[in-house]
């Protein structure tokens, strides 16, 4: 009776809490609704990939037909070798520029200069794939970019790198890199300005040196944000980045960066072959769960450190 009784004693207080922090859970409303939408809601619609869908009338339990037409489908191989391939590009080639970037900021003694640093490199992240595509398009332009300017100062000829199968992977990993890393540093930025202040000062009386610093007190600190973020990012090695390929992409260079997202847009939404597409769909995401969980439970085997 006692223990019913402190029971409901907490829920009461819980509630009361709650309900003097409203104004707080009701800022919270607009982020529970786009995730609700646009990401648990969805959810439901992925049983189409095992339906026959009908504009009119019920759908029809076809089971696993469309996997089965997934996986004979010539073309599916090379998406998915091109998703896998972009996606292991952008995770090891740029996961440590950010980590870098953060320390290489931690070390500039002015603020003042360290902020407008700051500002400027997140600048890239709020704008469009459109705006930032079109930015690259007249830097790399083979009649008046600033990189064929370059080559051609030294006496080479000049190149097309949005056409050339050879490079246009490299350009996405590139353009890439130059959107995230000022934002994809904050996270690390916060974790270097956690560091208790004594420590450095410990360090100083026992002469260390900023390389010391760095790698004995600075990086130690970063390393459960760094495990956590690359466990995230192995979830996402499936998603290769819709947008950005949609407008990189062209004839000439399309099947090397045809990727399972876009495959999914031009049989899905384009073909009209809603089933199928979501067969596609629901087969990289699992991918993308089972990565994430065997991530994260190797980690904790090994460091004891996971996502959560």
């Amino acid at each position: 009776m006692m223990g019913k009784e402190s029971i409901q004693i907490r829920t009461h207080s819980k509630v009361k809490q709650m309900w003097s922090d409203k104004v707080l859970y009701l800022m919270l409303l607009p982020g529970i609704a786009y995730f609700i939408i646009f990401h648990i809601w969805p959810i439901i619609g992925m049983k189409l990939a095992f339906y026959d869908y009908q504009i009119l009338g019920d759908n029809v339990f076809v089971g696993l037909k469309y996997f089965r037409e997934l996986f004979s489908t010539p073309i599916f191989e090379q998406v998915l070798k091109n998703t896998l391939i972009i996606s292991a590009m952008k995770m090891f080639l740029i996961f440590p520029i950010p980590i870098i970037f953060a320390l290489i900021l931690n070390e500039f003694i002015n603020g003042k200069f360290r902020k407008s640093i700051q500002v400027i490199s997140y600048l890239p992240h709020f704008l469009s794939w459109v705006v930032i595509a079109g930015v690259w398009f007249d830097f790399l332009s083979k009649s008046n970019g600033v990189v064929n300017e370059i080559i051609q100062a030294f006496g080479f000829q000049p190149h097309d790198f949005l056409t050339d199968k050879s490079a246009i992977r490299w350009v996405l990993v590139a353009s890439e890199a130059w959107r995230n890393i000022g934002w994809d540093s904050i996270i690390f930025l916060a974790a270097i300005m956690g560091v208790n202040q004594s420590l450095y000062e410990a360090a100083h009386v026992d002469g260390a040196n900023r390389w010391h610093i760095v790698t004995r007190i600075v990086l130690p600190h970063l390393y459960i944000p760094m495990v956590t973020i690359f466990i995230l990012n192995v979830g996402f090695i499936m998603n290769a980045g819709l947008d950005q390929v949609l407008n990189f992409t062209n004839d000439s260079v399309n099947s090397r960066i045809d990727i399972i997202d876009t495959y999914v847009y031009r049989v899905g939404l384009i073909n009209g072959q809603y089933s199928f597409a979501t067969a596609a769909n629901l087969f990289k995401s699992m991918i993308g769960v089972v990565l994430v969980l065997s991530t994260h439970f190797i980690s904790k085997k090994l460091t004891s450190k996971g996502a959560w």
